[in-house]
């Protein structure tokens, strides 16, 4: 099979949720844009993933879409290439998806929630993706509280047999996605235009039964969904440099 080159494929960041978790802290600020040492969360994002040569990034933004926009029009990289694609409505995270397939160039892309990072390999998984010739691979650990993710089981050669949203359901066990995904472009077909669909709601429990993937890492997660968790990473990422 041939080699698959990071540099083209391309990087698709979900910037446009309304935080409302966070409370007043997202009120004059969307979530990816909240300052960990003293630069935005998404600059730690974005550089965490072009450490692995990816190069082309669509932030898909929304909520307070301009101050994503004028941040990164006026960020000089002379390696990086970022493009910003605007939801006129919430659209939610597929729909956010749908929106920006114009500017999708690769037949296999990442998507990654900008509220979080997980420190994995990406050339590790995008390897398990192609191999698998998965029309979706998410990249998932184990946790024991998994009321604020989507639960996955798996059944045979690590395909997902089961996704449920945000279970109340705790066990020392529970496999959760980490919002990061390779994604088939075939996907696209499945995702109506300008209406407000979920990845985790509307898409992924209709797909068990084709082509979906969970890769099972034990390395480091790190979002800042909450306020606990937003603090838990200004400490996480003063230990941890990009």
């Amino acid at each position: 099979m041939a080699k698959i080159n990071t540099k083209d494929i391309d990087v698709l960041i979900l910037c446009g949720g309304l935080g409302s978790r966070l409370g007043s802290i997202t009120q004059n600020c969307p979530k990816p844009m909240l300052k960990i040492s003293n630069k935005p969360f998404l600059d730690i994002v974005i550089g965490y993933i072009a450490n692995f040569g990816f190069r082309r990034f669509i932030l898909c933004t929304g909520y307070k879409s301009n101050i994503v926009a004028d941040y990164y029009k006026k960020k000089k990289n002379n390696y990086l290439k970022i493009l910003i694609s605007k939801e006129k409505k919430p659209l939610g995270t597929a729909g956010a998806i749908k929106n920006a397939q114009k500017n999708i160039k690769s037949n296999h892309f990442l998507v990654i929630n900008g509220d979080g990072i997980c420190l994995v390999n990406l050339r590790d998984v995008l390897n398990f993706h192609i191999n698998k010739k998965a029309l979706v691979s998410i990249i998932t650990i184990y946790n024991n509280d998994p009321t604020h993710y989507g639960t996955i089981t798996l059944g045979k050669s690590q395909r997902i047999v089961k996704f449920k949203e945000k279970s109340k359901i705790k066990n020392k066990n529970n496999l959760i996605s980490t919002g990061i995904y390779f994604f088939n472009k075939k996907l696209m077909s499945l995702i109506p235009k300008n209406k407000n669909v979920s990845l985790e709601y509307d898409i992924f429990p209709k797909i068990i039964d084709k082509k979906i993937y969970g890769y099972i890492t034990q390395e480091p997660f790190v979002d800042i969904g909450t306020p606990q968790r937003y603090n838990r990473a200004k400490h996480f990422f003063k230990k941890i440099k990009f």
